[in-house]
């Protein structure tokens, strides 16, 4: 009934548009088409700029349609004044992108009540066009291209229908004219694209708060998130050029965890050492096998982490981009990472790390806060006193703290609820049931108790293969925290809590997923297959958008030279290149000018030749004057002579002005050269 309803009100609106003005229906068309520019910025943009936004551009609409006079420039400076002051009360500065961003869409937004020239119009479209390319500041995901897509028809189509001032062309017009603009324009487009030297980008990402959902950051606070929500968006993705580990054998390093003050965990202080290279680290690595090789591309995240699979013993091959490894096998980038980053690498998921004795541990690894879970430093004592585990040593110890995860009823849960001041003994007494921080956090504390160095060690573990395109794609949702102790003879060795009280946690298993939305889980509910499917196939353009676009880097640039021709591609080349194709481009602009003033009516060109030949015969003709003015003037001239001619003429104008011509045009340009001509 809905749809009827709609198809009963849809005739009366397009009745409704066609009576209107045609200054009042452009008007609205591009207040349309600079509502679609700055929607996709709304999350960006303080909530008063997106309501003095929105609120101008209703108010602009409601004077085009009443036909009202605009109203007076000092209410439109009012307005400018009290945006520039929110703006800089909002964001403390006029400068940067986010106080930019949002002056540059209050200025588009008011721009819009000046509209009393031609000019205004002009300046309009290219404060469009800006606002416009400010969207990939935030964004450069496929959907937003796609918007902006549309977003650059509809101002092109905007632009065109300006330049037809006279009588009213409809917007159908404009936008083929505005389409086939951008087709040509395409391929000088995608030329530029792939030649046009790689900059930097000058957008970044801001820098985010991870509390409350799954991902990485550089602390760890333990007992003061009641729920975890599961992130689903994309971490990375890894592509693997041999064999694939097992799902429970990816572990992918984040930032290693060692000092904890009672609530919150962090890395060991730049004083120690941590976060500088150590020269013996590598030395200390042992791997064993040949490594997995793989090529893996990091989305932003505004962190320095290069997050590799288990031990990598030789640089990730990142052009441009300097890396360094932590004693604690942690691989940085000599930056944030603030777009998208592939590198190579070769891991080892058999390797060895650590000093060789315990006395040349950092004592970090073994401190405890004072005053912090007594219950879990008395079960560490109690277990120390018992001869069969003293018997066993450190090993021992471990196996028993999993050993009672696996059988003390224990429980991953997303809503543990929020602990108290001595969360490791709330999760092993009192609650038994957390997400792998609580896990981890408790087990390090249970170790280091018992006088075994541990710590924690978060990244992502695990992924799921698309089907699609073959890359691994490994959500935030795969954000994990597990531990490392160190064994006499063994060094630092991995130890998954997580996996004894969940092994579907880590396994290749049904993994936690967030509860899908109305819509995905009613596609979902009525056909599992084809839901994943299209997921996977998303994922798959999505990858194909980040590999093939937004990571075509300089490298890439000077290899595509190298697969052309050139030996020993260089910058040079590429300006060259780039120089001739701008000549080229130029030259076919031209031709095609001379072209088109050639095909330019070829009516009226063939009735400017009648003209000619009348004229020469003596016979003054105007230039104005149409094909049956013309036969009247050769019949009364010539008489009969005249008669093939004026018949010629008059089938001219009927090709011309009737609405089912009986002749061609070519065909009546091959009759006109064998008319008999009167003498």
């Amino acid at each position: 009934m809905a749809v009827t309803a709609f198809q009963d009100r849809a005739p009366g609106v397009r009745q409704w548009l066609q009576a209107l003005p045609r200054e009042t229906r452009d008007t609205l068309f591009l207040l349309a088409v600079i509502a679609w520019v700055v929607l996709p910025q709304v999350g960006n943009l303080p909530w008063w700029c997106s309501a003095l936004a929105g609120g101008v551009l209703l108010w602009r609409g409601r004077l085009a349609v009443a036909g009202r006079p605009l109203p007076r420039a000092r209410w439109v400076l009012g307005l400018l004044i009290v945006a520039v002051a929110a703006t800089l009360a909002t964001h403390r500065t006029l400068l940067g992108r986010d106080a930019g961003v949002t002056l540059i869409v209050v200025l588009l937004a008011l721009k819009t009540l000046e509209l009393r020239a031609r000019r205004d119009i002009f300046v309009v479209f290219f404060l469009g066009f800006f606002t416009m390319l400010t969207n990939f500041f935030f964004s450069q995901s496929l959907p937003t291209a796609l918007a902006m897509l549309v977003a650059l028809l509809g101002l092109l189509t905007a632009l065109v229908n300006a330049h037809l001032p006279v009588g009213r062309p409809p917007l159908a017009q404009a936008a083929r004219t505005a389409g086939w603009m951008a087709l040509l324009g395409a391929p000088i487009m995608a030329a530029l694209f792939l030649l046009f030297p790689r900059l930097a980008p000058l957008w970044g990402i801001p820098g985010d708060a991870m509390s409350g959902r799954s991902g990485l950051s550089a602390t760890m606070q333990v007992g003061n998130i009641a729920q975890l929500v599961l992130d689903e968006s994309i971490a990375m993705r890894v592509r693997f050029e041999g064999p694939v580990p097992q799902q429970s054998d990816l572990y992918f390093r984040g930032p290693v965890l060692s000092v904890f003050d009672g609530r919150e965990w962090r890395a060991l202080a730049p004083r120690r050492g941590a976060w500088r290279v150590d020269t013996g680290s590598l030395a200390r690595l042992q791997v064993l096998g040949e490594p997995v090789r793989y090529e893996a591309t990091l989305e932003p995240n505004n962190r320095p982490w290069l997050l590799v699979l288990d031990a990598v013993a030789s640089s990730p091959a990142i052009p441009g981009v300097g890396t360094t490894m932590t004693s604690e096998l942690v691989w940085m980038t000599d930056r944030p990472v603030t777009d998208l980053l592939r590198f190579r690498a070769g891991s080892h998921t058999d390797f060895r790390h650590g000093p060789g004795s315990i006395a040349a541990v950092l004592p970090e690894y073994l401190e405890l806060p004072a005053g912090f879970n007594p219950r879990t430093l008395a079960l560490a004592a109690q277990w120390r006193s018992e001869p069969a585990l003293a018997r066993g040593g450190p090993p021992a110890f471990v196996q028993a703290a999993l050993d009672r995860l696996r059988t003390g009823n224990y429980h991953y849960t997303l809503d543990p609820g929020v602990f108290g001041e001595h969360s490791a003994d709330e999760f092993w007494f009192d609650r038994r049931e957390g997400f792998c921080e609580h896990i981890a956090s408790s087990f390090v504390v249970l170790m280091r108790a018992a006088g075994i160095p541990a710590r924690i060690v978060t990244g992502y573990q695990g992924g799921e293969r698309n089907p699609v395109d073959g890359y691994w794609v490994v959500r935030q949702s795969d954000a994990h925290a597990w531990t490392e102790v160190w064994l006499a003879g063994r060094g630092w060795v991995r130890v998954d809590p997580t996996a004894a009280v969940a092994p579907a946690r880590t396994g290749q298993f049904q993994r936690l997923r967030p509860r899908p939305g109305l819509v995905a889980g009613a596609i979902g509910d009525a056909a599992p297959n084809l839901a994943a499917s299209l997921r996977a196939f998303w994922d798959a353009v999505n990858n194909g958008w980040n590999q093939w676009v937004l990571n075509y880097t300089q490298t890439k640039q000077l290899d595509l030279l190298r697969n052309i021709g050139f030996r020993s591609p260089s910058w040079e080349d590429l300006a060259f290149l780039v120089l001739g194709l701008v000549v080229a481009a130029a030259l076919a602009g031209a031709g095609w000018t001379a072209w088109e003033r050639s095909q330019h009516d070829p009516w009226l060109r063939l009735l400017r030749r009648v003209r000619r030949r009348v004229r020469q015969l003596g016979l003054p003709v105007p230039d104005h004057a149409p094909p049956r003015e013309i036969a009247t003037l050769v019949t009364a001239r010539f008489g009969a002579a005249a008669r093939p001619l004026a018949d010629w003429l008059l089938e001219l104008e009927t090709q011309r002005y009737a609405r089912s011509p009986a002749v061609r045009l070519p065909a009546l340009r091959r009759r006109f050269k064998r008319i008999p001509w009167p003498a």
